[in-house]
């Protein structure tokens, strides 16, 4: 069987409210899940640092508590306040799962950087947490829960607001208040918070934070495989890359992410190196020796990545080498997703964005691994404050185009003829300026007097302002539990239609 990637749809947001994007279709869905659990419960062949994929697998789900021969539907995004048009993949999660008797887990990513991290509303825009550090941490699990007078502050803005229709962010808020009491971290808080939301509309997923599986012994033993091959790893990476910018006429090289830079014996690796006491985070480089690759730290202290370890073996002499340095590898966003979809689940579900990112892991996993690469799918959804429903939004773009229009037909004939006037001046001459300044002098006169154009001045002013007010309306990206309940349980209606009807 071709080790190719897939074809794959030109996905794009849609613009109406309450419409989605689900692919590929989900009776199509359901059987890729199934074929990519055949098939990767079947790669015995494939070695991953010397041992056999499959039990890899079957390692990691059992750390998950996943059983090794049910399906397992994934998504992930960062530990934030993502929108709707993200939470959703939580929503087709919930219904593959159903319908193909598995799970679904939601992977909340608590070691990028922290972002959305804003609650807002028209008229208001207010952190959700009052950790000093909101700007500063290097990733999202450094930073602290919000505290309960913050929160409070927060509800009571929120109460204060005026809404069409009252928000689940309510709820949202009074859950993170009894986690915040906990004394939890940040990441935490968000994660059981919007599960308990997402639980209350009836979905039933699992929610994990990324960061502890980044010191299981399954990941740790992928991590030693990339690294004892960093060399053949970062060109198969960078190949994929180039591919990719091929096919998309992408000509910015660090887009949609900068290669891996290799120089010599060193190569750039695909992880974080994380200091976990000191909260900084560094790019590691790897450098051959002896048929492998060393990592050295700035104290001098080295690990050797040897590509003929067994890999159990190598995975706890690494957690043993990182540990007393308080030391973690994590993922950077194509490893992540590389690991996740060959090592724990049968189906991922990605963004828009994610799943342009994981056209290049596709090329990844067939060049690097020699394996087909299993299917993943695409779905997102656009939801705008109840308030957008039935209203068109002001077109600024249309307003400015008919100014231009009336612009220029201020001085009707006599346009013509100071332009034939300007024409017939030889270029560059004094009498050919001192025409073009006589249009202009009498173009700002005649707009001065038009009645048309002192119309539409207030017209532009008018929708200038309803633009400003409407910014936040229309703005697909506003947290998910702005939205009221029904609309919420509306779109989980629009998913279980589509898998059941």
């Amino acid at each position: 069987m071709s080790l190719s990637a897939p074809s794959y749809a030109d996905w794009k947001a849609p613009a109406e409210d309450g419409a989605t994007v689900i692919w590929p279709p989900p009776g199509e869905l359901c059987e890729d899940a199934r074929e990519n659990h055949r098939q990767l419960s079947t790669a015995h062949e494939l070695r991953v640092q010397n041992v056999p994929l499959t039990e890899v697998r079957r390692r990691q789900r059992a750390w998950l508590g996943h059983p090794d021969d049910q399906i397992l539907i994934a998504d992930g995004h960062q530990a934030e306040l993502y929108h709707a048009g993200v939470w959703v993949k939580s929503v087709l999660s919930h219904f593959a799962a159903e319908q193909l008797g598995g799970s679904a887990l939601h992977l909340a990513v608590d070691t990028d950087a922290p972002k959305h991290l804003y609650l807002r509303w028209p008229g208001a825009s207010v952190a959700v947490t009052d950790d000093p550090d909101l700007s500063r941490a290097q990733w999202s699990g450094l930073l602290d829960a919000p505290s309960p007078a913050h929160l409070n502050d927060l509800r009571h803005q929120l109460d204060k607001a005026t809404f069409a229709q009252p928000p689940m962010a309510g709820e949202f808020l009074d859950s993170l208040r009894r986690l915040a009491l906990e004394q939890l971290g940040l990441a935490p808080a968000l994660t059981n918070a919007c599960h308990a939301l997402d639980w209350s509309l009836g979905l039933r997923h699992g929610a994990a934070l990324a960061s502890p599986m980044w010191s299981c012994e399954p990941f740790l033993v992928f991590v030693h495989h990339v690294i004892a091959r960093a060399g053949d790893f970062g060109v198969a990476y960078n190949r994929a890359l180039a591919e990719y910018r091929r096919e998309k006429k992408v000509r910015t090289p660090t887009r949609p992410m900068p290669d891996l830079a290799l120089e010599g014996d060193s190569v750039e690796l695909p992880f974080w190196l994380d200091g976990l006491s000191t909260g900084g985070r560094a790019r590691p480089v790897a450098r051959a020796a002896d048929g492998g690759f060393v990592l050295t730290l700035d104290n001098g202290d080295r690990f050797r990545f040897d590509p003929a370890a067994d890999g159990w073996d190598a995975a706890r002499r690494l957690a043993q080498w990182l540990r007393p340095h308080q030391l973690r590898l994590s993922p950077r966003a194509l490893a992540l997703t590389l690991f996740v979809r060959l090592c724990a689940a049968d189906q991922f579900v990605h963004g828009i964005g994610g799943g342009q990112y994981d056209q290049i892991t596709d090329r990844l996993i067939a060049s690097h691994f020699g394996l087909r690469p299993p299917r993943f799918c695409v779905t997102t959804a656009t939801m705008y404050l109840p308030e957008a429903v039935g209203r068109a939004r002001v077109c600024l773009p249309c307003i400015h185009q008919e100014g231009h229009r009336l612009k220029h037909a201020v001085l009707g004939e006599r346009k013509r003829e100071l332009l034939a006037v300007i024409a017939a001046a030889p270029r560059h001459s004094a009498d050919r300026y001192a025409a073009f300044a006589a249009l202009h002098r009498e173009l700002s006169s005649a707009m001065k007097r038009h009645a048309g154009m002192r119309a539409w001045e207030e017209r532009l002013r008018d929708a200038q302002q309803r633009e400003a007010e409407e910014s936040v309306v229309f703005d697909r990206e506003l947290f998910y539990a702005m939205q009221p309940r029904h609309r919420l349980a509306e779109m989980i209606d629009r998913y279980r239609n589509a898998f059941t009807g």
